[in-house]
């Protein structure tokens, strides 16, 4: 965002579905995974974000407690540039030019032998990316909603996600707690958030 994160990488109210997205046709600089501009300050989406880490994949979440279940849930799918990938392994924290890719699909039900549960068909449903860029962005990150194969605008700072993540991601307005591979990592590292470590201590109250 996700999660996963508009989703915002909040990502996972989901209300920016949109129609379904091609791939992109924009490819980026040769061995290089860092985020590209127009000269406008709009983000040229990456081509390849498909070969990046796989971080996780969420069905049908949302952040708002009052969210009904959807009758056609959808999977949103993150991955994040190998670079920082590595970088985080090594750290717990997410190095000046991560990028992000929110991927939201389709689900069904039926289809050659499945009975039970959901699998996730071709249909994109909009695609979100959260760069880290320091020198460029207020508070170090900003959000692009991506519509087809343009250059993707950034999302104004009153976007609700902004808050969301500053207030309750892991990890440097990271939703790593829904990131498996990595929250270890952090926890390892002492790099999760003091927002986050409430929120858990809050959540443990009520089942216990």
């Amino acid at each position: 965002m996700i999660k996963p994160m508009v989703v915002c990488l909040a990502w996972l109210a989901l209300p920016f579905i949109a129609a379904p997205i091609s791939v992109f046709a924009q490819a980026p600089a040769a061995g290089s995974h860092q985020p590209t501009y127009t000269a406008d300050g709009k983000l040229i989406p990456p081509a390849d974000y498909r070969e990046w880490v796989f971080l996780s994949s969420g069905l049908d979440m949302s952040y708002n407690e009052k969210a009904l279940a959807s009758k056609e849930p959808v999977f949103d799918n993150v991955f994040v540039n190998p670079e920082a990938y590595r970088l985080f392994q090594a750290t717990g924290s997410w190095p000046d030019k991560t990028q992000f890719v929110l991927e939201v699909r389709a689900s069904s039900a039926k289809g050659s032998i499945n009975h039970r549960g959901h699998f996730q068909n071709g249909d994109i449903h909009g695609i979100e990316i959260h760069v880290k860029d320091t020198a460029r962005f207020e508070g170090g990150w900003a959000f692009f909603d991506v519509e087809g194969q343009a250059p993707a605008a950034r999302l104004p700072m009153t976007a609700a996600c902004y808050a969301c993540h500053r207030e309750h991601a892991a990890v440097d307005t990271t939703f790593v707690q829904f990131y498996p591979t990595l929250l270890p990592i952090a926890q390892k590292q002492a790099t999760l958030s003091a927002g986050y470590l409430k929120d858990e201590a809050e959540l443990a109250k009520t089942v216990h």
